[in-house]
């Protein structure tokens, strides 16, 4: 509350600092694997900006699920947590920036001729999804294994680093409801879509091998 005194938020911000914090090790952050997704984070920062150069949206000049799941993470790490938000300012103002625009979308009029062509797709977002094939397809896919094979605990190697972390149920549904979806698409789409995650890492998680 806006009016709650001072001490009256010291138990509050205590109990939601121990909650969070008490949360990392679920999302695979940890000591062993604090420099790999810091890193990835500050690639993907400038990945980002060079793509905005391209588009002020991922995929066009309107938005779409993919710039919103984005504005969820960002609208912490670049505009809220001290930390992740200097790294930010350094690194990418444009995104930065960004996330305040997508925070606001009034007035904005989208329709389907904004969205970039299947076959005009800017190498910048496969850069993009190059660095989600470097590091967090290694883990979705480590993790999966993992809870299949009744682990305790998560081991593999990302980005030529050790990678440790709990066995993270939610992390293995997402990798099922990414194969579902792609399973739902005509075989058409399934072939661009393989053509366009060529070489980016990405395409491992959908492969025919995967889907069986």
């Amino acid at each position: 509350s806006l009016t709650a005194t001072d001490e009256e938020l010291i138990p509050i911000t205590e109990s939601v600092k121990k909650r969070q914090i008490s949360r990392l090790h679920v999302v695979g952050s940890n000591d062993v694997t604090a420099v790999v997704i810091e890193e990835s984070y500050k690639r993907f920062l400038r990945l980002m900006s060079a793509h905005m150069n391209q588009s002020p949206f991922v995929f066009g000049q309107r938005p779409g699920a993919s710039d919103f799941a984005l504005y969820g993470q960002l609208s912490q790490l670049a505009t809220f947590d001290p930390t992740p938000m200097a790294v930010a300012e350094e690194l990418a103002t444009r995104v930065v920036a960004w996330v305040g625009i997508v925070d606001d979308l009034s007035g904005l009029e989208p329709c389907d001729t904004d969205w970039i062509g299947s076959d005009a797709l800017p190498n910048s977002l496969k850069e993009i999804f190059s660095e989600v094939g470097r590091v967090h397809v290694p883990a979705l896919l480590a993790n999966a294994k993992s809870i299949d094979d009744g682990d305790k605990q998560v081991e593999t190697e990302i980005d030529g680093r050790l990678w440790v972390q709990k066995p993270f149920p939610y992390q293995a549904k997402c990798l099922q409801w990414i194969r579902q979806e792609f399973i739902r698409l005509d075989q058409s789409d399934r072939s661009r879509l393989l053509k366009f995650l060529d070489g980016t890492g990405c395409e491992v998680l959908i492969q025919d091998d995967a889907l069986r």
